[in-house]
């Protein structure tokens, strides 16, 4: 149940842009990301908001769309696919709820390798310039 719920609102802050203040709402205050690109987990609602937002502004695009979703509980599955500087790039997000909805886990995998160095590259760009 808490997926259904988690997953709802994750769908609208998607669609209204991917806001810092939108998702912050929806995130829990000890939430973990997992980065395709970085090793260890970002913990805390303030660095998981900063990726969140960054992946919202570089993946987002007008060619990104969820193709799956699968929920199983507390959790959610959702495949996207977009296109970054003409490299196509698959990927899923596997997202954790609490009992609230609150998203208290979020990990992103992107394929193929071409369009994780992409993903890269993009990601701390505009992480870069979030910090000024």
């Amino acid at each position: 149940m808490s997926a259904t719920i988690g997953l709802k609102r994750w769908h609208k802050v998607i669609d209204n842009g991917s806001s810092p203040e939108d998702l912050a709402a929806i995130i829990h205050e000890e939430a973990v990301f997992h980065s395709p690109v970085v090793h260890t987990p970002q913990k805390g609602r303030p660095i998981v908001v900063a990726y969140l937002a960054a992946a919202g502004n570089t993946l987002g695009n007008d060619s990104f769309e969820y193709v799956r979703e699968l929920i199983d509980g507390e959790n959610a599955m959702l495949e996207f696919t977009t296109e970054m500087d003409g490299i196509h790039v698959n990927g899923i997000d596997l997202i954790r709820f609490d009992e609230d909805g609150m998203i208290v886990d979020f990990k992103v995998m992107v394929r193929p390798l071409k369009a994780v160095n992409k993903v890269w590259e993009q990601m701390a760009a505009m992480l870069e310039k979030m910090k000024t």
